[in-house]
């Protein structure tokens, strides 16, 4: 039995030295990181607080992604390009607020270009929607586009822009060798809408997991932050344009209200239309006979005042009873 037991151990098949059992199992993902796109995500000064955790959420789902401080509202747009070089990223990904209320939003490939700005509107958050959905962080995302995308020449730059800055590269450091879930881009209304959803590994159904925001298309330009007009949105309405028809829309109620008043105001003034006499209408009508005027040379007797008229008639009730009992 006992040379039994060591031959045992010599094979490494039993025996607490066995070199196989506390061996350390290789890792699930063994690549070489060849991918090196950064994302450089900031703002420019003036942005409320929605935008702000819509930044910190978009730098939670890409580990690629680097921050920075925000820029100053007077410096050019094409410094970013050196923002981003100082921070080894090439591309970038820009907030520019603008009234304190209007969002756009910079896709950029620095330094060479394309890049394609965009209104942002119908911003939800990570911590403003109470979603069920959920995903493990670092893990890499799949990229679900509309088929439009391959259709028109604009979207199809806009895809390949997507693909670049928002999918994570296969063995980043920072990144999780999982797939669990996806982004899609959907085109509806002329406009991109964003949406995060979780595969469900049971019946691989979607939960929404958030952030989700539109991007409506303002210009594509040759340049990094500028540079020629590839495509200009016909579609697209500015903000201030927008607010001014709605004031417009809302200026045109009022004075629509106040001429309808002025009519009503002239109709109640108008003389009304008379209606000429029938001649034939007092035919049958008898005149009345005229009573003879008296005249009163004699002043009347003053009646006695009386307020109460129950005592008055108390009284005379009195004065019958009187009368009657001398009878």
């Amino acid at each position: 039995a006992g040379r039994g037991g060591t031959g045992a151990g010599r094979d490494g098949r039993g025996g607490a030295g066995s070199p196989q059992e506390y061996s350390i199992p290789p890792p699930v993902s063994q690549g070489k990181w060849k991918n090196k796109e950064r994302v450089l995500i900031f703002s420019s000064r003036g942005i409320n607080f929605r935008t702000r955790h819509l930044m910190q959420d978009l730098r939670t789902l890409m580990p690629h992604s680097k921050a920075d401080t925000k820029m100053d509202r007077k410096d050019q747009l094409f410094v970013i390009n050196e923002v981003c070089e100082m921070k080894n990223c090439n591309k970038c990904i820009f907030f520019e607020a603008k009234k304190k209320q209007d969002l756009y939003m910079w896709l950029s490939n620095t330094p060479q270009g394309p890049s394609a700005k965009f209104l942002v509107q119908n911003v939800h958050t990570l911590a403003e929607l109470k979603m069920t959905g959920n995903c493990l962080r670092g893990s890499r995302p799949l990229l679900s586009f509309d088929p439009i995308f391959d259709k028109e020449p604009h979207y199809a730059l806009l895809k390949e822009l997507f693909i670049q800055i928002f999918s994570t590269p296969q063995y980043h450091p920072k990144s999780q060798p999982f797939v669990d879930h996806v982004f899609t881009f959907t085109v509806t209304d002329e406009r991109i809408w964003f949406r995060n959803y979780q595969i469900i590994e049971e019946d691989a159904s979607l939960v929404e997991i958030g952030p989700r925001f539109v991007l409506n298309l303002i210009k594509i330009f040759q340049g990094s932050f500028g540079g020629p007009t590839l495509y200009e949105n016909p579609h697209y309405q500015s903000p201030n344009m927008h607010r001014r028809l709605i004031r417009l829309s809302v200026a045109a109620k009022f004075r629509e209200k106040q001429h309808v008043k002025e009519v009503q105001k002239e109709k109640k003034k108008a003389s009304k239309v008379l209606v000429k006499e029938d001649p034939t209408e007092v035919v049958f009508e008898t005149p009345a006979e005229e009573k003879p005027v008296e005249i009163q040379l004699v002043k009347p007797e003053s009646k006695p005042i009386v307020k109460d008229k129950k005592k008055l008639r108390k009284i005379q009730r009195k004065k019958q009873k009187k009368l009657f009992r001398t009878e």
